[in-house]
């Protein structure tokens, strides 16, 4: 099963068990489909580039949520019950590429060995020519005058 992330952008005025139980559905509904969720965030309070107009007005806040789940394919289809939502102002399912979990993580980072982290460390250490810079600023200074 590919892993899915579900962005909910409620009302701004809609409560916390409101959510919290939209959120639960959501979660039944995967579990009955053989699904798994896997996480929920909670972004709070956020300011929208533009207003959202809905039948109850033109909204330029919304609380946001991200659900992270595991489901089959047709979890696209199934969540569209969402559109009759009053409480939501947008939603949207993005299914995640490329992802690598457990095992598969381990062995294409070389398993994560304690010597390749001491390379990056030195890597970063070489990048420190802040001198430089100060010195070519006071050159540029004595050029001016």
């Amino acid at each position: 099963m590919p892993p899915y992330d579900c962005m909910l952008l409620f009302k701004p005025n809609v409560k916390k068990e409101a959510l919290i139980s939209l959120v639960a559905r959501i979660g039944k509904h995967v579990c009955k489909r053989n699904g798994v969720v896997t996480e929920v965030k909670s972004f709070g309070t956020v300011q929208l580039g533009y207003g959202v107009k809905k039948r109850d007005g033109r909204f330029y806040q919304g609380q946001m949520m991200q659900v992270s789940m595991m489901a089959t394919p047709e979890i696209n289809k199934e969540l569209h019950y969402l559109n009759k939502e009053d409480k939501l102002l947008r939603w949207l399912l993005v299914k995640q590429r490329d992802t690598k979990f457990g095992l598969e993580f381990m062995s294409d980072e070389g398993g994560l060995e304690p010597s390749k982290f001491s390379q990056i460390n030195k890597l970063d250490d070489e990048d420190d020519d802040e001198n430089e810079d100060d010195e070519e600023y006071e050159v540029n200074e004595e050029e001016t005058k």
